[in-house]
């Protein structure tokens, strides 16, 4: 009994170390993270000379590789961060910047491009020029997810307007890019797309879920502008990608598929970015959109931790129930296959959404599904609901905090003194590699941060969504349609 205690004791002194050692970089890294993020955006961020005015560039980088573009993609998730401490009152300067944001994508919009026109397939183009001018270069093309990102965004602005008295803006300005996105997503999610990583030309689940998001988003929003002639095509187009969405689960091998096509395992980091992305608090942990303490979600994000531990030098050594550093997919060979900040960082930020929750509803379940993710946080741990009286729950929420503090560890260690955050870091020693200060390295950062100290995030209204019986024949056509196409 007595090295029992010695042990647990030596065990409790080391979970303190980390978090003592998190809470100094979480702190010391936001404000470099944060500077690193605008100092990406045109066209008075210090990085992004030649940027017209609200242009994110996904990184200074000119050669090996060259990201001195704007992605659709990149620049709605960094702006999506920068709404959100907007509209939470926790940086009340980024007005401004947001509006100039909102220009620039609106002037994207019309750019005629590789993809087509406004009217023809041209909101899929993945990469501008920063100078707002088409890049004409072979690429892969189109990236579906770019518009159904650039309306999230934009809808959590539009919101805020609205809250705050502001209607005739968002009316007359916000409402046309937003529909415009919107028409896209609901007229062509049935249709193959580059993936986020741009090299598999398939079906992906992050596209079909923040596709998913929007479309509810966007529906919501129309509504409550009176703009309702499209509502019920969105609505009935969102159902059909609620559907889409289940055929992505693996059940043989427990995890999310990534792609339809690429001829990988599909065990990817795009699965759990797209459960971080569509998170809604409200929806408790619903699996039928994948959040993140949903059995499913905590499954998946089990397997594709798992799947670094033996291919990365650096995570040698490290226990089963350990942090790892992760990477994009376990078959990468992109700039040697390393480990991504983004990607280490977006375990860390699942696993405090789940904690989130968990703590909300005073409440944890435990199902055949999610099973083995639990059992490495207590090996005798059975299916059942553990509410927040029970030791079980103390015993699981503690160490999977833990667990998530470790992989902010893992991105501390890796970051060096300076805090500048690359694309990668070196599955050999941890050095930073590929593109340099990659703004979304920067975005995924703050997120996370911002996920470990409970922020509140709002609903988009997953809450009590049902994967919808095909009620007719026109939906179950359609639905065809897209399995045929996809």
């Amino acid at each position: 009994m007595r090295s029992c205690i010695l042990l647990s004791l030596g065990l409790l002194g080391s979970a303190l170390a980390q978090t003592t050692s998190v809470d100094t970089y979480v702190a010391t890294e936001s404000p470099i993270a944060k500077a690193g993020l605008l100092a990406n955006i045109g066209p008075n961020g210090s990085k992004s000379s030649g940027a017209k005015a609200g242009v994110v560039i996904a990184s200074p980088s000119t050669s090996n590789p060259n990201y001195l573009y704007t992605w659709v993609r990149d620049s709605s998730l960094v702006f999506k961060v920068l709404v959100d401490q907007y509209t939470a009152g926790t940086d009340t300067s980024l007005r401004g910047l947001i509006d100039d944001f909102v220009t620039a994508e609106a002037t994207l919009q019309q750019v005629t491009n590789p993809s087509g026109s406004v009217d023809t397939g041209g909101l899929g183009e993945p990469k501008f020029n920063i100078d707002e001018t088409a890049f004409t270069d072979p690429w892969g093309r189109p990236q579906r997810d770019g518009p159904a990102l650039r309306s999230i965004a934009i809808v959590t602005y539009a919101n805020w307007l609205l809250d705050n008295g502001n209607t005739t803006f968002v009316s007359q300005t916000l409402w046309p890019i937003i529909q415009l996105d919107l028409n896209y997503v609901a007229n062509f999610w049935n249709q193959s797309t580059f993936d986020l990583w741009e090299e598999v030309d398939s079906s992906s689940f992050w596209t079909t879920a923040v596709q998913h998001r929007s479309l509810r988003e966007g529906s919501s929003l129309a509504t409550r502008i009176g703009q309702t002639s499209s509502v019920a095509f969105y609505k009935a187009q969102a159902d059909n990608l609620l559907c889409f969405l289940q055929t992505y689960w693996n059940p043989s091998g427990h995890y999310i598929t990534a792609n339809t096509g690429g001829g990988r395992s599909g065990i990817d980091s795009n699965t759990v970015l797209a459960s971080i992305h569509t998170f809604d608090p409200a929806a408790g942990c619903d699996a039928s959109t994948f959040q993140p303490c949903s059995d499913k979600a905590l499954s998946n994000l089990k397997v594709y931790v798992d799947s670094f531990r033996s291919i990365y030098p650096i995570n040698n050594g490290i226990a089963s129930n350990g942090a790892v550093a992760t990477g994009r997919y376990p078959e990468d060979v992109y700039q040697g296959g390393n480990p991504w900040y983004l990607s280490t960082m977006a375990v860390a930020e699942q696993l405090y959404d789940a904690l989130y929750v968990w703590d909300t509803q005073d409440s944890l379940t435990v199902t055949s599904i999610s099973l083995p993710f639990f059992q490495l946080f207590d090996s005798a741990i059975q299916s059942g609901t553990y509410p927040s009286s029970s030791s079980a729950f103390t015993t699981l929420t503690s160490a999977i905090r833990t667990f998530a503090d470790g992989f902010i560890a893992i991105h501390a260690k890796y970051t060096p003194s300076g805090g500048a955050l690359a694309e990668q870091f070196t599955k050999s020693n941890g050095a930073p590699t590929s593109a340099v200060d990659l703004t979304w390295s920067y975005a995924a950062a703050l997120t996370g941060f911002a996920a470990r100290s409970a922020t509140n995030v709002a609903s988009w209204g997953a809450a009590g969504l049902t994967v919808p019986a095909l009620s007719n024949m026109e939906q179950y056509v359609n639905y065809l349609i897209g399995l045929v196409v996809i």
